[in-house]
C-alpha cells in the first residue's frame, strides 16, 4: 500500500486505475457497489450506471455466497486476502475463475467502511495449462507494479507490487529518476516513452526488460498512461509493470519443443476448424496412431452403467471396425482402470508381461481372434475441469514400439482434443439456446406491440384533450418515448424475422427520389432544429421494399442527428455510377474511430463515441445492413475522426419498367 507521504493526486490515481488490467470495484458493509473500474466493466459486461448501488452479489455464484461471508470475516478484522481462488459471474452469466485480492476501506477514524477487490481473470491460466500439456509450467500471476512519475522522469508513487518486482521500498524509489530501473541498453525506451506521453498518447502493452534493485534484469509487459490536470495538460505518466519472465522462461520452452508442435500443428489445425465432434475424434485418433507409429489405434467413449464397467467404441484407425464387432467393449478390468479414471498414462513394451493383464474372466487376456497387442499405450482424455471424455489406446504387435516422446505427443493431442469435445458440447448448447432466445425475443416483441399501439392511441387521446395545461407537456414527453420503446421492439421483432429467414421483402419498382422527399418531409418535422439539404437526380428507380428503405434512411438520418447533437447540417446525395445507384448521408459531427467502423455494423454493438446514454439496443444499422444485402445492394460507412461521418449504400440500378 502508497504510504500517506506519497499519496498520488485524484488525476494521478484515475490514470494508474485505467491502465490495470485487472478489475477493481469496491462495496460497502451492506454489499452495496460503490466503485467500479473501466476493467470491471470490460470483465463483467456491467457498466457503471448500471452497477453503481448493486448488491455484490449479483457477481457471485449461489453456493459461494457462504465464502463471501467468511471473507468479509476477515476483512472486517482487518486482514487483507491476496490472490484468493474463486469463481464470479459476469452480466452474461458466465463464470469466470478468477483470483482475488481484498482490502478493507477506512474512514478518517480508521474505521472499517467497506472493501476494495481486485479480480485477476485467471482463465487464461488454466487454458493454457491444458494447451501445453506438460511442455511448460502453470504460468501464476504476480501484482503488478503501479508506478507514478513526473515528465522529467522522477519517481513519484510506488505500490508494493513495485516493491515486489523491482526489490526497492517506497523510501527508497520516491523522489529518484525511473531510470534506477532501465538497463544501460534502454535508456533510449524512456525518451520514447515521455515523447509519447507529451503529445498525450499511451503506450499500452509493450513488453521491455527492467532492471531490479540487486541488479537482476526482469522480463516485463508495460503500461504507461498520460496523467492529466484539469486543463487537460499531461503533468505526468502512471506506468503498470507486470512480471511476465516466467512466461519468457515457458516461451523458452516451448520453441526448445517447436520441432514437436509443427508435427502437432496441422492436427490442432484441424481439430479446432471442426464442431462435429465424430469428426474431431476420428481425426485425433487417424493422427495419434501416425505419430505413434502403432499398428491401429482406437477410442473408447467413456459411456459408464450402473456397474461402472461400460465404454463405448467411438473411433478406430488402422483396423477395419469390424475387427471390433464380435467383441464385447471392454470392461473395467486392472488393464483399463487407470485410463477410464483419469488415474494417468499407461504404457507396456509388452502388455502381456504386465502384472494387471490376464487377471479377469472369462477371456483372461485378449479373446480369440483379437488384434494382435504386444505394445500397448493408453492415454485418458480429460476436460480442465478433470472430467475423464474417454480414452486414446494404441497397439503394436512388436515390443517396445512406444516411447516417452508418443506419450507426450499424445497427451498433447488429448488435451487439445479435449477442448475441441467441450467446444463441440457447448457449440451444440449454444445453438439450443440461441434458438429459444430468438422464438422468446419473436414472442415478446409480438406480444408488446398490441398494448403498446393501445397505449399510444390513449396519450394521443389524453393529449388533446389537455389543452393547454401543464399535464399536455407530460403526455408530450410520455408520447415520444414510447415512440423510442415502439422503435426498440420492432428493431427486436426484425432482429427476430432476421434470425429465423423469415424478414420478408414487399419489391416494387419505384423512383428512390420521390421515397426521399416523403423521407425528408417527416424528418424535418421531427426535427425542426436540423437542415437537410438534397442532391440527387429526379428519378432513380430501383427494385426496392418502400417500408424498409425507408427504414434505413430514416435510421441513418437519426443516427446523423444522435452522434453529431452540435452539428445541425446534414447532406444526402445520391449518384448514378455504372448499374448502381449510390445514396450518401453525411453529418458534420466527431466522425467515427477505425475500430468503432469494424464493428459498427455488428448485432448490438455501440459505437463508444456516444457519451449521452442513448445509444439504443445497437440493432439499427445491423438491421439496416441486412436489408440493404437482401436488395443485393452493400453498406458502408467512411469517416476520420473530427470530421464527421458519412455511410453509403448501394443499390442495383432497375431496368425500365
Amino acid at each position: 500500500m502508497i504510504k500517506s507521504t506519497h499519496l498520488p493526486d485524484f488525476f494521478t490515481l484515475q490514470s494508474i486505475f485505467e491502465g490495470i488490467q485487472d478489475a477493481i470495484y469496491c462495496h460497502d458493509l451492506e454489499f452495496r457497489i460503490t466503485n467500479w473500474s473501466p476493467a470491471a466493466e470490460r470483465m463483467f459486461g456491467y457498466t457503471v450506471p448500471e452497477v453503481l448501488g448493486q448488491s455484490v452479489f449479483l457477481l457471485i455464484p449461489e453456493d459461494k455466497y457462504s465464502e463471501k461471508e467468511k471473507i468479509m470475516k476477515e476483512v472486517l478484522n482487518n486482514k487483507r486476502i491476496s490472490q484468493y481462488r474463486t469463481i464470479r459471474l459476469t452480466r452474461s452469466g458466465k463464470q469466470i475463475p478468477v483470483a482475488l485480492s481484498i482490502s478493507p476501506i477506512k474512514d478518517e477514524d480508521g474505521q472499517i467502511i467497506g472493501t476494495s477487490q481486485i479480480v485477476h481473470d485467471v482463465s487464461f491460466e488454466q487454458l493454457a495449462e491444458e494447451k501445453q500439456s506438460r511442455l511448460a509450467a502453470i504460468i501464476e500471476s504476480s501484482e503488478d507494479a503501479i508506478i507514478s512519475k513526473t515528465l522529467d522522469g522522477i519517481i513519484t508513487t510506488w505500490n508494493k507490487g513495485a516493491e515486489h518486482i523491482f526489490g526497492y521500498t517506497e523510501e527508497e524509489a520516491v523522489g529518484r529518476p525511473i531510470t534506477i530501473l532501465l538497463p544501460a541498453d534502454r535508456l533510449g525506451e524512456e525518451e520514447t516513452i515521455i515523447a509519447s506521453l507529451r503529445r498525450g498518447e499511451k503506450v499500452d502493452h509493450i513488453q521491455t526488460i527492467r532492471k531490479t534493485k540487486d541488479g537482476r534484469l526482469v522480463n516485463i509487459s508495460l503500461t504507461v498512461s498520460p496523467i492529466k490536470n484539469h486543463d487537460g495538460v499531461v503533468i505526468g505518466a502512471s506506468k503498470v509493470a507486470r512480471n511476465i519472465t516466467a512466461q519468457k522462461e515457458s516461451e523458452m520452452l516451448i520453441a526448445k519443443h517447436m520441432e514437436r508442435l509443427e508435427l502437432l500443428n496441422a492436427v490442432g489445425r484441424s481439430i479446432n476448424e471442426s464442431l462435429d465432434l465424430q469428426q474431431i475424434l476420428q481425426q485425433v485418433t487417424d493422427a495419434t496412431t501416425k505419430l505413434t507409429d502403432a499398428e491401429f489405434g482406437a477410442f473408447f467413449y467413456n459411456q459408464v452403467n450402473q456397474e461402472g464397467e461400460s465404454y463405448w467404441l467411438y473411433t478406430i484407425s488402422g483396423a477395419p471396425r469390424e475387427a471390433f464387432a464380435n467383441f464385447p467393449m471392454p470392461r473395467n478390468t486392472d488393464v483399463f482402470h487407470p485410463t477410464f479414471s483419469g488415474e494417468g498414462v499407461v504404457r507396456s513394451d509388452d502388455i502381456t508381461k504386465d502384472s494387471r493383464y490376464g487377471k479377469n474372466a472369462p477371456y483372461y487376456g485378449k479373446p480369440s481372434g483379437h488384434l494382435p497387442v504386444i505394445s500397448y499405450l493408453a492415454v485418458p482424455v480429460k476436460t480442465k475441469s478433470g472430467e475423464v471424455i474417454g480414452g486414446l489406446f494404441f497397439g503394436h504387435q512388436d515390443k517396445a514400439i512406444f516411447k516417452e516422446e508418443h506419450e507426450e505427443l499424445v497427451l498433447t493431442v488429448a488435451s487439445q482434443a479435449a477442448i475441441a469435445i467441450e467446444n463441440s458440447r457447448l457449440f451444440k448448447e449454444v445453438q439450443e439456446l440461441s434458438a429459444k432466445k430468438d422464438e422468446f425475443i419473436a414472442m415478446a416483441s409480438h406480444e408488446l406491440k398490441t398494448p403498446m399501439t393501445s397505449l399510444f392511441g390513449f396519450l394521443q387521446l389524453a393529449h388533446r384533450s389537455a389543452g393547454e395545461s401543464a399535464a399536455k407537456n407530460l403526455l408530450e414527453k410520455a408520447i415520444r418515448q414510447l415512440e423510442k420503446m415502439t422503435v426498440l421492439v420492432s428493431d427486436l421483432f426484425d432482429i427476430s424475422k432476421i434470425q429465423s429467414g423469415k424478414l420478408q421483402l414487399n419489391i416494387e419498382y419505384l423512383n428512390l427520389a420521390i421515397l426521399i422527399r416523403e423521407v425528408k418531409e417527416s424528418f424535418l418535422q421531427a426535427h425542426p432544429d436540423h437542415i437537410l439539404t438534397i442532391e440527387m437526380p429526379e428519378q432513380s428507380f430501383v427494385n426496392a421494399d418502400r417500408m424498409r428503405l425507408e427504414q434505413v434512411m430514416t435510421n441513418l438520418l437519426n443516427n446523423a442527428v444522435k452522434y453529431a447533437p452540435a452539428a445541425k447540417t446534414i447532406e444526402l446525395k445520391v449518384q448514378h455510377q455504372d448499374k448502381e445507384i449510390l445514396t450518401s448521408i453525411k453529418d458534420f459531427g466527431p466522425g467515427i474511430s477505425e475500430e468503432n467502423q469494424r464493428h459498427i455494423f455488428s448485432q448490438f454493438y455501440q459505437a463508444k463515441e456516444s457519451k449521452d446514454g442513448s445509444a439504443g439496443l445497437g440493432l439499427g444499422l445491423f438491421i439496416s445492413k441486412d436489408i440493404i444485402e437482401r436488395h443485393g445492394g452493400r453498406i458502408w460507412v467512411e469517416s476520420e475522426p473530427g470530421n464527421g461521418a458519412t455511410f453509403k449504400f448501394s443499390l442495383p440500378l432497375a431496368q425500365e419498367h
